[in-house]
């Protein structure tokens, strides 16, 4: 604990000249590039991740980056912050965003080991659809690559989701709203991205446009 209060501190102390006249731009209003959605394990940082500042993303985390369907959901934090991010921010951009050693992910490949952690088991419901695809579509794999296949399917059936919301959809709609899917290798850096067109997450860093509008990824992923 101590470790973050010298930080409050060290981080006052700098809050002096254009760092200063910074935070008091972001006071008055905020205009944020995208809406990140991801984890909340503590090895993945956002801003860290993307190179980006404060103001720069609106940000949304939970265990295993879930996006629970909007009828299941109306009256709840993750519903009410995509809302705002879409209607009241106008955000062009949605990245959802997985990551390799993901304990949500494993947690639901063993659900024996959530006994004694029942809020956790009910929240992967969300993820059961998940669940399902990696149990009929993946039997041939295990250990990391399940675990891996498993991120990356996790990843698509949230976007699927999070097109449920009605301020998505009407973003969808009016082609006002691109969804990314992007998988996130801790232990390396690398972030892949999901290529509707390939069907598969690519290095985004050798594809750095593979983002189609929403209704257009959709479309793609289906056919293939």
């Amino acid at each position: 604990m101590q470790k973050l209060v010298d930080g409050v501190h060290n981080f006052q102390k700098g809050m002096i000249g254009v760092q200063r006249d910074f935070f008091e731009r972001l006071a008055r209003a905020q205009n944020p590039i995208a809406l990140f959605i991801t984890c909340s394990d503590s090895r993945i940082n956002p801003n860290l991740l993307t190179q980006t500042d404060p103001g720069d993303l609106f940000i949304l985390r939970n265990a295993g980056n879930i996006v629970p369907a909007y009828a299941t959901s109306a009256s709840g934090g993750e519903a009410a912050t995509i809302e705002f991010a879409v209607s009241a921010l106008g955000v062009r951009d949605i990245i959802l965003c997985g990551h390799s050693h993901c304990g949500a992910m494993n947690g639901l490949l063993l659900p024996q080991s959530l006994e004694d952690m029942p809020a956790v088991r009910e929240w992967l419901v969300h993820a059961e659809a998940t669940r399902r695809i990696m149990q009929e579509k993946y039997q041939d794999l295990e250990g990391e690559r399940l675990l891996t296949a498993t991120v990356e399917e996790n990843v698509l059936v949230q976007l699927e989701n999070l097109r449920t919301h009605p301020s998505v959809a009407a973003g969808i709609a009016q082609q006002k709203l691109n969804l990314h899917g992007w998988v996130y290798k801790i232990e390396t850096g690398e972030v892949f991205s999901f290529d509707p067109l390939e069907g598969q997450f690519l290095p985004l860093a050798e594809r750095p446009r593979v983002a189609l509008p929403a209704a257009a990824l959709l479309a793609a992923k289906q056919s293939i």
